[in-house]
């Protein structure tokens, strides 16, 4: 993760735009994707990290989270993508079972893009 990508992240924690325990679940999750070989910065993965913390927040908060008029197509986009998609729903379960908030499946969807534009990334190279 790099500088960019970690002050995003303080920045959501520090100003209290997300309960503390999102910021940890979000950025476990991008540990997670790094770990894995990912590129995971600001430039690759800035928008996925806060469109999760919102959408987390927002659940956890009770507010509605509508479904979206280009659901479909981007649901027909992911078609090509199902590592992305079965990746988007592990995040969902997993942020179920940690925070109590599950994902609906439009967010689902938006996750898995988000998901498939990174996998697409050149692989980070290895740290010493």
């Amino acid at each position: 993760m790099d500088d960019q990508l970690a002050l995003r992240l303080q920045l959501f924690r520090e100003g209290g735009q997300v309960r503390p325990e999102v910021a940890d679940f979000v950025t476990a999750e991008l540990t997670s994707l790094e770990s894995e070989g990912l590129t995971v910065t600001e430039a690759t993965a800035g928008m996925l990290t806060s469109h999760l913390m919102m959408a987390l927040g927002r659940l956890l908060d009770g507010e509605p989270i509508e479904q979206f008029l280009t659901d479909d197509q981007v649901a027909a986009e992911l078609a090509g993508h199902p590592g992305a998609v079965a990746r988007a729903r592990a995040v969902s379960v997993r942020a179920e079972r940690q925070l109590g908030a599950a994902l609906p499946e439009s967010e689902v969807n938006f996750l898995g893009m988000h998901l498939a534009v990174l996998a697409q990334q050149p692989p980070s190279p290895p740290t010493p």
